[in-house]
């Protein structure tokens, strides 16, 4: 598993942790879709916000670049 993808599991796993420490009843739906996002990017390795701003016309990062 890459870091990147690491990394995309851990911010969702916290951000789920936030809104269990919260309680689920009194959290809006929307912070539901950014863990969701998330935790798909993490397990699959595809990324649904880089495609969406891929598409918006934003440069991509080109293999070999470093972040």
């Amino acid at each position: 598993m890459s870091a990147i993808r690491m990394l995309f599991l851990m911010v969702a796993a916290l951000t789920m942790l936030g809104i269990w420490l919260t309680g689920f009843a009194v959290v809006h739906w929307v912070l539901y879709l950014p863990v969701a996002a998330l935790a798909f990017a993490g397990i699959t390795g595809i990324c649904p916000g880089y495609m969406i701003f891929k598409k918006l016309g934003f440069k991509g990062q080109m293999p070999g670049d470093r972040i």
